[in-house]
């Protein structure tokens, strides 16, 4: 359990809790311990040395085991990369060299030269049948014995561990921070979230948690250690029902609801009552969920429990029994009747609704002072509307040209993308731009005093995360939109993959569109080799993991755009699969190295999305040209089997035409506002830090060694911090 947490800790923070041990000579132990984390990527910060270099060696060693465990799977260097072709990226052939050799090797075994011959004759061979296609000929040994050292490079990823507080205080404070957190979790964020209210049911809880998903990951521990539930909405009710059958909380998915224990029920069905009972108003809501709430009615039984009469009202709404006007279907009812005024006095009790709805209001407005009327609801609501929909809307008017047109992409909370014609009217200037200073000044009000503001300029590109579901878990992963530079002469994709009990194929492929998203050319395993790069090989199934490797001389490389892909060929999901993951590397041209090399990795990601085509980000070459990193974080439906990038291509391109320019509401923009406010704004880009008396608040990438005490830190890992509640 200990070393679970610390791994959590590890994960979320790039903090190591403090060490626990006898004191001793460990100062051996901890700088070999430092070397084995520099192979990886990794280092121990000084503090963080001298800390372990003060404890016994036995305590040491138990420590890097499981911090080295840890480090190695935040990069991806758990699991063996094997490469079909031995040498990769060097003597990789020509595509149909390779067929015709497959082909050969098929012809000259006596049992798969009948079938071949018959393929032949019909004019086309699978190469599936091909004893030589898409299985490893050669061990990760012998693939390594066949590979040069790596050579380092002043350029190699060099994260760095910092020295945390005690376990216990780690733990809290980090259950803190997710539970309390102003935007959704991603997946595998609700679930450390859930392991952590188990550890944490009894200690400190958060003052508010504003995320109705995370509430109910809560409200299920809660319930288990015999607490009352936090409950104030009947979806609260149903969220926590879904948690408690190991179903979805974010509704997104049905719920197989089982057969919940007595006790359990009574609990949801009080509840439920009592919500309803303070707000009748609250009625409405059940019509979003209609089906679940009839479901969940079959399992709570609630005509056994009649001293709860306001509960059994919610099954009554549900069954269509008890009529009750939602708010937003009086809203419609007074849009079409053409009373706007109305709608938006209503809209007002409702302020969260009011600035979601408030481009469509805007564009129903018939003349001058309806416009004005909408806008000025909007400022006199503003400060009641949650931070996370304020930046959504700033980010939302952002991109509403003052022409129709162009295209819309609509991404919804899974990562599935799909692009639309643009028909909206536009919105005009002076509402759109007194709307932005409205919510300007609102989120200026709200954010903390900086005090002395240091700010790395390379984070001032990367996207605020207005949802974890913007993004996936992983190492160097940013928020969909960001923007960050590539340096390097090398750029190396890699997946991997484990089936789970299906054979299970996976396609790495590279899309090179032109500066209009032309098709250019790409590489895949039908394309092995051309426009500046190679591809590892086809590896067809999976059954003890498998990679695949793209390798590109970004010097060489055509067009504007790269667009690494993953296609599931054949087999299970993303979400079926034991495990999947993508990333990129970076090197120097003179570097050699495996094709793996943990020290080289930029970024990891996991590849958890509901779709057959993953597109995790894209590179475009700049005016400048230079090469910078979008990320995307989408899914494509694509078929159900047999995707390739030629298939795709034209989709995945109309993606990239609608996201490519559309602009995201970054650090910058909160750095702005927030250095308005600031004692000193001080752009630091490495060397020492600023000198002065007192605590920073500092923003980058990383975090530095040498901040003063009590400062606050902002990075990637809990940029999540900076949303306004």
């Amino acid at each position: 359990m200990g070393h679970r947490l610390a791994s959590l800790v590890i994960r979320h923070t790039h903090r190591l809790p403090r060490p626990a041990g006898p004191a001793g000579d460990g100062a051996v132990a901890a700088r070999q311990f430092d070397a084995a984390l520099m192979s990886a990527g990794f280092k121990l910060s000084g503090e963080l040395l001298t800390q372990l270099s003060g404890l016994s060696e036995t305590a040491v060693i138990g420590t890097a085991a499981h911090t080295l465990d840890t480090v190695r799977a935040m990069v991806g260097d758990h699991v063996q990369h094997n490469v079909y072709f031995l040498d990769f990226p060097a003597n990789v052939p020509d595509t149909f060299d390779f067929w015709m050799g497959c082909i050969a090797d098929a012809l000259a075994d006596d049992a798969t030269r009948p079938g071949t011959l018959a393929q032949l004759s019909a004019g086309m061979v699978d190469l599936l049948t091909l004893p030589a296609y898409g299985n490893y000929g050669h061990s990760y040994a012998e693939m390594l014995a066949a590979h040069d050292e790596l050579i380092a490079a002043a350029g190699d990823r060099m994260t760095v561990l910092h020295l945390g507080g005690e376990l216990a205080d780690e733990v809290t404070a980090g259950y803190l921070a997710l539970a309390g957190s102003s935007t959704p979790l991603g997946e595998d964020d609700l679930a450390d979230l859930r392991f952590l209210a188990r550890h944490c049911a009894s200690g400190p809880q958060p003052e508010g948690i504003p995320v109705r998903e995370n509430r109910a990951v809560i409200n299920e521990v809660r319930l288990g250690v015999g607490a009352e539930p936090l409950l104030d909405t009947v979806t609260d009710v149903l969220r926590l029902a879904c948690a408690l059958s190991g179903g979805d909380v974010t509704l997104q998915a049905p719920t197989r609801f089982t057969t919940l224990p007595r006790p359990v029920r009574r609990a949801l069905l009080a509840g439920l009552d009592a919500v309803v009972a303070a707000s009748p108003d609250k009625l409405a809501d059940v019509a979003a969920y209609r089906e679940p709430w009839k479901r969940l009615g079959e399992r709570l039984h609630p005509h056994e429990y009649p001293r709860w009469p306001h509960a059994a009202e919610v099954f009554a709404v549900a069954r269509g029994e008890r009529r009750v006007r939602s708010l937003d279907g009086r809203v419609e009812e007074l849009l079409t009747g053409q009373d706007l005024t109305g709608a938006v006095g209503l809209l007002k009790s409702a302020p969260g609704k009011l600035f979601r709805s408030v481009d469509r209001l805007l564009r129903t407005a018939p003349g001058q002072d309806e416009r004005d009327a909408v806008v000025a609801a909007a400022e006199e609501v503003a400060p009641q509307v949650s931070g996370r929909v304020l930046l959504s809307v700033r980010e939302h008017l952002l991109n509403r040209a003052e022409e129709a047109g162009g295209r819309r992409v609509f991404v919804n909370r899974l990562g599935r993308a799909w692009a639309a014609p643009d028909t909206r009217p536009p919105v005009f200037p002076a509402e759109r731009d007194r709307l932005a200073a409205a919510v300007d000044a609102e989120i200026r009000r709200r954010l903390p005093a900086p005090g002395r503001l240091v700010v790395d300029p390379d984070v001032l590109d990367v996207a605020l995360p207005l949802s974890g579901k913007a993004t996936t878990s992983g190492l160097g992963v940013l928020p969909r939109g960001s923007v960050s530079p590539v340096d390097g002469e090398l750029l190396r994709f890699f997946v991997y993959w484990k089936q789970t009990s299906r054979t299970t194929d996976y396609d790495l492929s590279a899309l090179m569109l032109n500066a209009d998203y032309s098709t250019h050319s790409w590489l895949s395993y039908t394309a092995l080799t051309g426009v500046g790069g190679e591809h590892s090989g086809d590896i067809t199934e999976a059954p003890e993991g498998a990679s695949e490797f793209i390798n590109l001389r970004l010097g060489a490389v055509p067009g504007t755009f790269i667009v690494p892909q993953v296609n599931i060929f054949s087999g299970e999901g993303f979400e079926e699969v034991a495990e999947s993951f993508f990333g990129f590397m970076l090197r120097d041209a003179e570097q050699r190295g495996r094709p793996f090399e943990p020290r080289t990795v930029r970024m990891k990601s996991e590849l958890r999305g509901p779709g057959r085509v993953a597109l995790p980000l894209a590179f475009q070459r700049g005016a400048d040209g230079r090469w910078r990193a979008k990320w995307l974080h989408l899914y494509l439906k694509g078929a159900p089997a047999a995707n390739q990038v030629e298939g795709n291509r034209v989709t995945a391109a109309t993606l990239l035409r609608g996201i490519a320019p559309r602009a995201y509401l970054t650090v910058r923009y909160l750095v702005d506002l927030m250095a308005e406010e600031a004692e000193s704004v001080t752009l630091w880009e490495g060397g020492p830090l600023p000198e002065g008396a007192g605590p920073v608040t500092y923003l980058g990438l990383a975090r530095p060694d040498g901040l003063p005490s009590e400062s606050r830190v902002i990075t990637p890992q809990n940029l999540r911090d900076l949303i306004p509640a």
